[in-house]
């Protein structure tokens, strides 16, 4: 992976995890056990430190960054969607980030809220536990149901699945010309993409 020490500030990433080839870890970056990490990721630790916990996700092609003094920070089974944008914010313990969404600075998401995809969370936001966020300028829309927690949560098991399914199994290699016969099927589990609420404007 790019892995770059800046001022004498070296990337952390715990044996466990998995970072992907093309991401890119700057500085002050700690990835924590059990972590994954997706491809075009980029945790640019050159201002302020950027902590993965225990199990959290940081999917392709999202931007971790925040100011000097200040930690970015992804509490343990934390779930961050592809190209979501963390800047200077913290996301609590079981909490997701949905697609293209946007967290400012001081903005805390609190343990088991859902973030909607594509929504702009303001500069020092707060929310009770368990919210759905959405819109832009984000705002709690209700309380999530048990059901959608737990469905936040197996999403977040297959990820960690994942981290192992990678570092165990992915390799290297060039495509083939025309379909094998006899092609595999993946090892993906069984989440379903029925999202966490009724209506296609609040799915994360």
């Amino acid at each position: 992976m790019p892995c770059y020490r800046l001022e004498g500030v070296t990337p952390v990433v715990h044996p466990s995890a998995y970072v992907h080839p093309t991401a890119v870890l700057i500085g002050d970056v700690i990835v924590g056990p059990n972590c994954y990490v997706g491809p075009g990721a980029v945790m640019r630790g050159d201002f302020g430190q950027l902590v993965l916990e225990d199990g959290a996700n940081l999917q392709d092609t999202c931007v971790m960054h925040g100011f000097p003094g200040f930690v970015t920070r992804v509490a343990r089974d934390g779930h961050i969607g592809h190209g979501a944008v963390l800047h200077g914010c913290v996301v609590e313990r079981d909490a997701m980030v949905g697609m293209n969404a946007v967290v400012m600075d001081g903005a805390v998401i609190s343990e088991r809220s859902i973030v909607a995809a594509a929504a702009f969370v303001k500069t020092g936001f707060e929310c009770p536990p368990q919210s759905l966020i959405l819109g832009s300028p984000a705002k709690v829309k209700r309380a999530l149901t048990d059901e959608e927690v737990a469905w936040k949560q197996q999403a977040t098991r297959e990820y960690q699945r994942l981290t192992n399914r990678c570092r165990e199994r992915m390799e290297p290699c060039e495509p083939l010309s025309e379909l094998d016969a006899n092609r595999p099927h993946l090892d993906a589990g069984n989440t379903a993409p029925k999202g966490t609420v009724k209506s296609s404007e609040e799915s994360p």
